[in-house]
């Protein structure tokens, strides 16, 4: 609900109650006032979202309020309201900030006109500073023209034409993002908020914040009131990407707005009515999670009403040569450098290698060797940085996915894969800190959540250790 509290200017008692009872009966949070004084002391101790302001006040004029307000650092849509209507009137109001101009008499037609211009105006406004501090991807699409791709993109056409909600599952770097943009942009909603919110990457302590908003005065440090993503998604789609991070508090509250597409904000007792589509990815399988009790069985099967699995780069090989040759298009013209094309070698290599980081690690590839290229024109082995294993290929001539599938199974018992050296690192990083989750996930710069659920897998994985090998020892820390 983008408009909740709202003040009324106006001397005229009878005219003063009556917008009132419409307000309250539309569940406004209504102040009213008859002087300029009485709304300054509301504006004093609270923040509002809109003031319905009558220009002749007892103690003066409510242009010069209207004018006060604009210096505020929260300030509040003003609708001027006046019984002695003039084009010059009407053009000073706008000039010095006035949101809409209403003539008296009014009927409840026009209120509720301008109620709803406000109420979207201020959706729009929010939605856009969240935009514009959030990474937008919406200028690439999913690339590739192997079967496999096809069938994820007749999948998307299909889904989008539904307002279900969708699960999209894959490893890291098979573009999850990218698909759950492409449903949007082919839905019936494409033209409302794409909201995304990263459930990795937000505090445990303030994603129930995030997701729902919070109340003045919910907790230390909460100056203001603040609309949560599911309400500023109302009306489009939200994604909620790696949503097997998220605590078992949130996924009972997250479950209940997929049932009832109702929620509370922190701090508050108003029930706000959200119309959201709702997308999640995620790198895990979920169903390993519900059988180690992590998240919630109901909340699963609420979420995985249509399943998408975005298949990684390993199993659809032949989509290589040609994502390199479009990456290395971009890129060059992105850094300003020429680059002619690959050696033959170089593309045995790119061909070979196992993609552990899937379509991301071979952008990434494809970035650094158009930049180490410089103005040699030709990306050759030196320029990738690629382990030397994958030289191998020079031996074994890719030309089709079997053969990929060969060399890449020597790339993979030559060198450790990505997993490996992941699981290395975070075990490291744990002996280091001598068994201090808290402390360890700090060092790594992850969630201890994310680092209680690497654990999770690498004790599923793990066979029974030496006799002689004492187990280590966990511990959460004070904060953990």
């Amino acid at each position: 609900m983008a408009i909740e509290k709202i003040i009324v200017l106006e001397d005229d008692a009878i005219l003063r109650t009556n917008l009132e009872q419409q307000l309250r009966n539309r569940r406004y949070d209504v102040a009213a006032a008859e002087t300029i004084a009485q709304a300054q002391d509301y504006l004093s101790r609270d923040n509002f979202d809109l003031i319905l302001l009558d220009i002749h006040l007892p103690d003066g004029d409510g242009t010069d309020l209207l004018k006060a307000i604009q210096q505020r650092a929260q300030k509040p849509l003003v609708v001027m309201v006046t019984g002695f209507a003039s084009v010059e009137s009407a053009v000073d109001c706008m000039k010095n900030g006035a949101f809409d101009y209403l003539i008296k008499p009014f009927s409840a037609e026009q209120l509720t006109l301008a109620l709803k211009r406000a109420e979207e105006f201020t959706q729009l406004v929010r939605v856009s500073r969240l935009l514009s501090r959030d990474s937008d991807e919406s200028g690439q699409e999913l690339l590739g023209r192997s079967q496999v791709m096809e069938n994820v993109r007749e999948l998307i056409r299909k889904i989008a034409q539904t307002n279900a909600t969708v699960l999209i599952q894959g490893e890291s770097g098979t573009g999850k993002e990218l698909v759950a943009r492409a449903i949007y942009r082919a839905s019936a909603r494409a033209n409302a908020p794409f909201i995304k919110v990263n459930c990795a990457a937000i505090p445990e302590n303030l994603i129930e914040s995030e997701f729902f908003g919070h109340e003045r005065g919910a907790f230390t440090g909460a100056l203001n009131k603040r609309e949560g993503r599911f309400e500023l998604a109302h009306g489009g789609t939200i994604l909620l990407d790696e949503v097997s991070e998220i605590s078992s508090t949130v996924q009972a509250k997250l479950l209940r707005v997929l049932q009832e597409r109702e929620l509370e904000r922190v701090g508050g007792n108003r029930t706000i009515k959200v119309d959201v589509r709702v997308i999640a990815t995620t790198n895990r399988r979920l169903e390993e999670g519900v059988a180690r009790k992590e998240f919630r069985e109901d909340l699963f099967f609420r979420l995985n009403v249509l399943p998408v699995h975005v298949p990684p780069l390993r199993e659809r090989a032949e989509d290589v040569p040609f994502l390199v040759a479009e990456f290395t298009r971009r890129l060059s013209r992105k850094h300003g450098i020429r680059v002619d094309g690959l050696s033959d070698e170089a593309m045995r290599m790119l061909q070979a290698h196992s993609w552990p980081g899937n379509v991301r690690e071979l952008q990434n590839v494809i970035e650094r060797g158009v930049i180490l290229c410089g103005s040699q024109g030709t990306l050759t082995p030196e320029h990738l940085g690629l382990p030397q294993a994958t030289r191998l290929a020079h031996d074994f001539p890719v030309s089709s996915p079997m053969e990929h599938v060969r060399a890449a199974k020597l790339d993979q018992e030559a060198f450790y894969t990505m997993a490996d050296m992941e699981k290395r690192h975070i075990l490291a990083a744990l002996e280091r800190c001598k068994g201090n989750r808290t402390h360890a996930a700090s060092l790594l710069q992850i969630s201890i959540r994310t680092l209680r659920n690497k654990l999770h897998e690498y004790d599923a994985c793990a066979t029974t250790p030496p006799a002689q090998t004492a187990p280590t020892v966990y511990s959460e820390g004070l904060s953990g």
